[in-house]
């Protein structure tokens, strides 16, 4: 299956110069959704996953299923203030500023074996974030599964874990 065939390419957004790479397509087509997720769930099974983890909100949409299809458990990483208990946080660098991830402390315990989930990989400032999150926890981060990678923006680089794409986008 072409998954490119399921993403629409808004240009000038958000703002001039970007291409945007929207997954709704994708999501909202039953048999491409399963495909994502079945590719996916088969790497977390690669690199011995025991919890899926996942940035807000596309990280929730990918990463939910993927948890439900192996019989694990999901932990969704939040903006501040929207945790109701202790949460560990770490901060990351924007285009224009930064921004903070949480994750509750009982998300994890010491030695789970996490895979991250999101739609999109840009410069890694998100997942980057998340993997710090989990050491943070003791925990370990196996890979990082995402629906889009834009590789010339090299987010892969400044993660320590296997990243796992199904679509790549350069330059385009």
């Amino acid at each position: 299956m072409n998954l490119k065939d399921y993403v629409a390419t808004i240009e000038d957004f958000p703002k001039k110069g970007i291409m945007f790479r929207d997954v709704t397509p994708m999501i909202r087509d039953s048999k491409a959704f399963e495909y994502a997720i079945d590719q996916m769930a088969e790497f977390a099974k690669k690199v011995g996953a025991n919890v899926i983890i996942g940035p807000e909100a596309r990280g929730f949409i990918f990463g939910c299923p993927i948890a439900y299809k192996l019989n694990l458990g999901f932990s969704p990483v939040r903006k501040p203030g929207k945790l109701p208990r202790e949460a560990v946080t770490a901060d990351y660098s924007l285009e224009y500023g930064t921004n903070t991830l949480c994750l509750l402390t009982d998300a994890l315990k010491k030695g789970d074996k996490v895979l991250i989930v999101d739609d999109l990989l840009a410069t890694g400032g998100t997942a980057r974030a998340c993997e710090e999150l989990v050491e943070k926890l003791g925990a370990e981060t196996v890979g990082f599964a995402c629906a889009i990678e834009l590789t010339d923006l090299h987010g892969r680089d400044v993660l320590k874990a296997p990243v796992f794409s199904l679509l790549t986008y350069e330059g385009e």
